[in-house]
């Protein structure tokens, strides 16, 4: 499991920066009703994509919210006054706070299908009704190119995917979301070298194949063998679902 108090201080510039945020920000905007104005991202990070949200004509007021300490510290800098440091499954608000809530990237860091359940259970919570919810999904799937790297990962053990979109529109029902429209976009900069692949490795990137794991080294060493080492592949292609909260609570 990745350590993201340590994470914190190269997070950006390993996972596409400024570009990568502007396509997540642009593609959760264009899913929020015109509408919206007081909106929450959960699980902020850094807040790259929090900030863009906040810069949108429509003058929305932002609020963001992550539980790792190096994560707010960031996202402060971006937002003063704007982030607090909570765990997304019991968030610090009151109940229909918000007209829209976001969390890009959270829902896959889940433990299994019952922590998935509990964080859609408190954006319902924290949502207005008749609000909009709107979130990634099947995010580790879509690091699956087709490229040669891929093939070498195929042979790694299974990673669950608590954020499946099935089961994500299945929690989302039970809190009275009802689903909505989808966006995709381009995780920019975050196409695999072998390089890269091999570092993510060693840094525990990868959660069925832990820093040490004998299998991790055997994979390394394939990775090592391919051509065009620091040449990334493919990028990948991220899909966000939105959800809109019902009038009358869930039966």
């Amino acid at each position: 499991m990745l350590d993201y108090e340590e994470e914190s201080r190269h997070y950006d510039a390993w996972r596409g920066g400024e570009p990568r945020a502007e396509a997540a920000a642009r593609a959760v905007l264009g899913l929020l009703p015109e509408t919206v104005r007081d909106v929450l991202d959960a699980g902020c990070g850094t807040g790259i994509v929090t900030r863009r949200l906040g810069t949108d004509a429509r003058g929305l007021r932002v609020t963001g919210v992550d539980r790792a300490a190096g994560m707010v510290r960031r996202a402060a800098e971006r937002l003063p006054g704007a982030v607090a440091r909570a765990d997304c499954r019991r968030l610090p608000f009151r109940d229909e706070a918000f007209d829209a809530v976001c969390s890009v990237w959270l829902l896959h860091l889940a433990t299994g299908a019952e922590e998935a359940a509990a964080l859609v259970g408190e954006c319902a919570r924290v949502l207005r009704p008749g609000g909009t919810w709107v979130t990634t999904v099947d995010k580790g799937p879509s690091h699956n190119v087709g490229s040669d790297i891929d093939a070498i990962l195929a042979t790694r053990p299974p990673s669950p995917v608590p954020d499946g979109a099935a089961a994500v529109t299945a929690h989302a029902r039970r809190h009275g979301l009802r689903p909505g429209g989808q966006a995709r976009f381009v995780g920019r900069g975050q196409g695999r070298s072998p390089r890269r692949t091999i570092d993510d490795l060693r840094r525990g990137w990868f959660v069925t194949l832990p820093p040490g794991d004998p299998r991790a080294d055997g994979i390394a060493e394939r990775l090592a063998a391919l051509p065009d080492q620091h040449r990334p592949r493919p990028e990948p292609v991220f899909t966000l679902r939105s959800f809109r909260k019902a009038h009358d609570p869930p039966p």
